[in-house]
């Protein structure tokens, strides 16, 4: 059983080093613990770092290509070198490295095959309030679209098996953390949320630049998983709502007309007729949506089946071999 833990990084030299002092070296139940590097564009020369601390694997990006890419490139190579768990984690020792045996034990009883480790986000300091209440918006956001339970959706500490790091893709360039996790639910994947520990707030995070930027780019992505995994729900629910102003503005209408006050009530027609039309329009979009999520589906299928044959478990290969 070959465990890798992979880190994603972006100009970390200064962080990395205590990060990778905290990592086990031998986990009950695997066989090998490794490392990898996953260098996004850094210009601080953080692979030389990896490499003088005895990193195991460094990949870099030539240029800075974001996390979701930088996940996904973790995930492709750690198959590659035949893992059987791999474990993803911050460079700026956000998590508590203790716990990575709490995130694989889980899928070594065979109870999951996605582990999502919980931080206590009402505890952490560093967190304002703002931001405290769309990680839970986003975590409920994600529960509903993925039918899991999982308590913290936009931590990226977790444990996936071979098998479910080859299904995953992602297609939000801002971050893996949502969109894995709704894949996962809805591919039937067992999915598991275990408490974590965190440690201080080493540095500013690189993915919240302000409040507003935070604020629109998560509300953005809970807007973008609803209407992607959930079409026919989103777009049948605004449908809803303009067919129900529609309706209202109508209905306005007509009993101003049979009070005789009808004229000078001409924008409650415009507005009715606006609204219903429009609602029309998109009860249609969400049936036309829910097919192409349909065949999104399959095409995930055939794509995970085309990436078993490229790279086989190790003892398929080894039953395969001469």
């Amino acid at each position: 059983m070959k465990l890798i833990i992979q880190i994603p990084c972006y100009n970390e030299a200064e962080s990395l080093p205590i990060t990778l002092a905290d990592l086990p070296r031998e986990i009950a139940g695997c066989d090998a613990v490794e490392f990898m590097i996953v260098d996004d564009g850094s210009s601080d020369g953080t692979a030389d770092v990896a490499r003088a601390h005895g990193v195991h694997h460094v990949v870099r990006h030539a240029v800075n290509r974001g996390l979701a890419a930088a996940f996904m490139t973790g995930l492709e190579t750690c198959v590659q070198l035949g893992a059987d768990i791999i474990v993803n984690t911050d460079a700026d020792n956000q998590y508590d490295a203790r716990d990575i045996e709490n995130l694989v034990r889980p899928i070594l009883e065979g109870r999951a095959e996605m582990v999502i480790g919980a931080r206590p986000i009402e505890d952490t300091e560093h967190f304002s309030w703002v931001k405290k209440r769309l990680q839970h918006l986003g975590s409920a956001a994600v529960r509903w679209a993925s039918n899991t339970r999982v308590a913290d959706a936009p931590s990226g500490f977790r444990a996936i098996t071979r098998d479910v790091a080859q299904r995953l893709n992602v297609f939000n360039s801002y971050t893996y953390t949502l969109e894995t996790i709704i894949q996962a639910g809805r591919s039937n994947i067992r999915v598991l949320s275990v408490p974590i520990r965190t440690n201080p707030d080493m540095r500013p995070s690189r993915l919240v630049k302000g409040i507003f930027n935070y604020v629109t780019r998560s509300l953005g992505t809970i807007v973008r998983i609803f209407a992607t995994y959930r079409p026919l729900a989103f777009f049948w629910l605004l449908s809803f709502v303009l067919g129900a102003v529609g309706m209202t503005a109508g209905v306005r209408y007509l009993i101003l007309k049979a009070m005789g006050q009808g004229a000078g009530h001409v924008q409650s027609v415009i507005l009715a007729t606006t609204c219903i039309t429009l609602s029309l329009m998109l009860f249609i979009i969400g049936f036309l949506a829910d097919l192409i999520a349909v065949n999104r589906r399959l095409l995930e299928k055939i794509d995970w089946r085309l990436r078993r044959l490229e790279n086989p478990p190790p003892r398929e290969r080894k039953d395969a071999a001469p």
